[in-house]
């Protein structure tokens, strides 16, 4: 009975370490060790989830005002931007920076403490804001319902593939930092579990067809197999995981769902 409680306060606080982690909401977490880590990145889907509702529901409310399909989605890509401090952005600028450099691991790494963006980390940003942007007015332009499932099950699929970037056999690059923090802290059946629950927020698709929804499951294939190409290099180049590449894996994923969907729709 007591480890069933200690197993629901961990619980309890690694969702707010989530909540606190991928997004602005303000949470207060009692305790933060990394078994409270552990749970944070299994939830981290459900962070994911919440970030997606107030995108679909932006989007919907954006398009159902009059707004046109692409400056609807210009507004969420941006709105998502700011209810994660710009965080996986910045990630995804630095790895880009770091994996660019072609310098030995602990060179690359520095590059990617510095607070300046490279040239790299401008072309790969901008490219990612593009893309999604426009993949996600597609859809939008094409069905709104399509779109708002479209932007949830990208940015909970963003999510999921930190998820599995924590389990078991994936070291942290540094010594300190957050990829330390979390690293090899889930379990593979988690991320299953996690992977098995976002395939069934897939099944939403069936709202605008039974093609799109079969389309919305392989967009997320696609982008979990990017994800762990992704992960692959940044291992290979860098020996480990960090926040930078966390949050990449995030911001890549999401680009490939929401194109997916694009493509599906």
């Amino acid at each position: 009975m007591n480890g069933l409680r200690e197993a629901f306060r961990d619980s309890a606080d690694g969702l707010r370490m989530a909540l606190g982690t991928f997004t602005v909401i303000p949470v207060r977490v009692r305790r933060v060790d990394r078994g409270v880590a552990g749970w944070a990145m299994v939830l981290a889907p459900a962070a994911g989830a919440v970030l997606g509702a107030v995108a679909a529901a932006l989007l919907l409310a954006a398009v159902g005002a009059g707004l046109s399909a692409p400056l609807s989605a210009a507004l969420v890509v941006g709105c998502l931007a700011l209810l994660t401090r710009g965080l996986h952005l910045d990630g995804v600028a630095d790895l880009a920076d770091g994996l660019g450099s072609a310098r030995p691991a602990g060179e690359a790494l520095d590059v990617m403490k510095r607070s300046d963006i490279g040239p790299f980390g401008v072309v790969t940003l901008v490219t990612v804001v593009l893309v999604q942007t426009l993949a996600l007015g597609q859809v939008a332009g094409a069905s709104p319902p399509a779109g708002a499932v479209s932007v949830l099950l990208a940015v909970l699929t963003g999510r999921l593939a930190v998820t599995w970037a924590c389990t078991p056999r994936v070291p942290a690059a540094r010594p300190e930092g957050l990829g330390v923090m979390v690293a090899g802290t889930v379990p593979v059946r988690g991320a299953a579990v996690a992977t098995v629950a976002t395939l069934a927020v897939a099944s939403l698709g069936t709202v605008v067809g039974p093609g799109f929804a079969l389309g919305c499951a392989l967009a997320v294939v696609a982008g979990l197999a990017v994800a762990g190409a992704v992960l692959w290099h940044a291992l290979r180049r860098l020996g480990g995981v960090t926040g930078d590449v966390l949050g990449a894996l995030s911001e890549v994923v999401t680009t490939v769902v929401l194109v997916g969907t694009a493509a599906a729709v």
